[in-house]
């Protein structure tokens, strides 16, 4: 059980309650755990205030003084204030004990989840909208990893759509882009945007385009041969992306892969009636559900995103017998995924799909789309905070070799990347400012990894690898002191919180407000020239407060970092 759970249920025991709605004082010196009386209150037929000052009396004089210092009555709210040396003990006990398993549960009860994320396109840009994408989805398969699900990250390739014939159409007839001396799966993003422009210019050539994705879906042809080696290009620069941002799949899989599939269920759904023809097309007609129509196959006969998607869909139930599959999709998929979900629960998949949906990433200046070029592809991004960061970097270690530097500035590149996509709620816009981004102070990458890192080098300076051993905790008596232990407590909530609500964002917070705090014992207390037993003590807090961190940087995929 959380720590701060156990002195929960040690209240209400002893008050011989069921429910309580606990929080938290704003301030550890209005306390550390506040109950609200409204509801007990409302029982007893007396005021929330009389009831407080009542129990405040009852608790003052039993064995709660094992646990608490006092419990004072502040309105309609009992305000309990933790015993330092019992919570020093229990936090410090509990980080020391489980290390990297420190804010793992087991809620989930290892329920199996399938998490389906960075849902790229081939022959496009890899831009910043993906990487929020990405991400997200690898945050939330990482929190619900620790709160006791057993999950499987997947990635959906979208490999053989129109966007492929409009790349390989303007590949064909501008030879210029096979000569030039770029990474081509970078080089298929930018065929592809000049191919939508000349294409809305020139809505003539829209027919050739159909042509061509007849043949690939044919798969014969020189176009179709062309779709193999194009193919192949965008898979390896994604995996290029993915090593580079550490992240690894349990399973991709591609639209090229599904589509036949998919296409002998949708015969067998249009056979019993859930897929109906209309005007010479095939559609899921979902009106009477309030969802609208969902078209499933062309009037010309080629086939739409829904084709691969139920089949990719009753591959993963049949297959990995998930509990629940989770799709991380933008916000402008909200009603596709609903029509999706209700066919498949025609079909008789009864089992839970959620489509977590994220808001879009713009620019300083404005909106990004694919189509018109307007983007920060990855490519971009990364070189431009790289390049900043490469010149913080060597402002601050100008004894450092190049070598050094660049390693740091990749980590911190990569790392608040990552950040800025998970610090804002999935609902909100983010707008990518790099100059914001890449600074040291505020709520950023740099400013919760220096933190951590000059932890790191406090511990260094003493020699410490490990916690220390036979240290009394009693010597922690600083109320600095008291507010980064309930801060560390309350880690193992924030865990099951940004879980349920899938929401990373939380834990980005807490980690920024523990830097704070901890940054503000740091020039305040000191911490090396205290008294020897003194200096233990804070040393194995330091140890704690820094292991914490590690975890949720490990979740968040944040680079760990000793110096920089």
């Amino acid at each position: 059980m959380a720590i701060l759970e156990e002195y929960k249920k040690i209240i209400m025991a002893e008050l011989g309650l069921e429910t309580a709605v606990f929080s938290y004082p704003p301030s550890t010196d209005l306390g550390d755990l506040s109950l609200a009386c409204f509801e007990q209150a409302k029982k007893s037929g007396v005021s929330p205030a009389a009831l407080a000052s009542e129990w405040a009396a009852k608790l003052s004089s039993v064995a709660l003084k094992k646990y608490f210092q006092s419990v004072k009555a502040v309105g309609p709210y009992l305000n309990f204030f933790i015993l330092q040396k019992n919570l020093a003990a229990a936090v410090i006990g509990a980080v020391k004990k489980n290390r990297d398993q420190f804010g793992t549960n087991n809620r989930g009860q290892k329920k199996q989840v399938m998490v389906e994320y960075s849902n790229g396109n081939t022959h496009k840009e890899y831009h910043v909208g993906h990487l929020r994408n990405i991400s997200y989805g690898d945050a939330i398969y990482k929190l619900l990893n620790v709160n006791g699900y057993q999950v499987i990250p997947v990635s959906y390739i979208n490999d053989f759509g129109i966007h492929v014939a409009k790349t390989i159409w303007n590949w064909q007839r501008n030879q210029t882009f096979s000569t030039r001396r770029e990474n081509k799966g970078y080089l298929l993003g930018q065929c592809y945007s000049e191919a939508s422009q000349e294409l809305i210019a020139h809505p003539e050539f829209k027919e050739e385009v159909g042509q061509i994705m007849k043949a690939i879906e044919s798969r014969q042809g020189a176009s179709y041969k062309l779709w193999q080696a194009t193919r192949a290009w965008s898979i390896e620069y994604f995996d290029s992306i993915y090593r580079e941002l550490g992240i690894k799949f349990a399973k991709i899989f591609y639209e090229s892969e599904v589509i036949t599939a998919g296409l002998k269920l949708v015969a067998e759904l249009a056979t019993k009636g859930i897929l109906v023809k209309s005007e010479g097309a095939l559609i899921a007609n979902l009106e009477k559900f309030g969802l609208g129509v969902l078209p499933i196959i062309r009037s010309d006969g080629t086939a739409l995103y829904p084709v691969a998607d139920l089949a990719l869909a009753s591959e993963k139930f049949n297959k990995y017998r998930l509990d629940q599959s989770i799709y991380v999709v933008d916000v402008r998929q909200s009603l596709y995924f609903k029509q999706l979900f209700k066919v498949l629960e025609l079909v008789g998949y009864e089992q839970p799909m959620i489509h977590l949906a994220y808001d879009f990433v713009t620019l300083p200046e404005g909106m990004m789309a694919s189509r018109t070029g307007n983007v920060i592809t990855y490519e971009d991004l990364k070189s431009k905070l790289y390049s900043k960061l490469i010149t913080e970097t060597k402002a601050r270690h100008a004894d450092w070799t190049a070598t050094r530097i660049n390693t740091v500035a990749l980590a911190l590149t990569i790392s608040t990347i990552k950040f800025e996509m998970l610090k804002t709620g999935a609902e909100k816009i983010i707008t990518f400012n790099i100059e914001e981004a890449a600074k040291f102070d505020g709520y950023t990458a740099c400013y919760v990894q220096y933190g951590y890192a000059r932890l790191k080098s406090l511990v260094r300076k003493e020699g410490l690898s490990n916690f220390l051993t036979r240290t009394d905790l009693s010597h922690l008596s600083d109320p600095l002191e008291h507010g980064l232990l309930i801060k560390l407590a309350k880690y193992e909530e924030v865990i099951r919180t940004a879980g349920e609500k899938y929401n990373p964002s939380e834990l980005t917070k807490y980690l920024f407000e523990l830097v704070q705090q901890v940054n503000d014992y740091y020039h305040r207390v000191n911490i090396l020239k205290a008294e020897p037993v003194t200096r233990r003590a804070r040393l194995t807090l330091v140890k704690a407060i820094a292991q914490v961190l590690n975890n949720g940087f490990n979740i968040l995929g944040l680079k760990i970092l000793e110096e920089m």
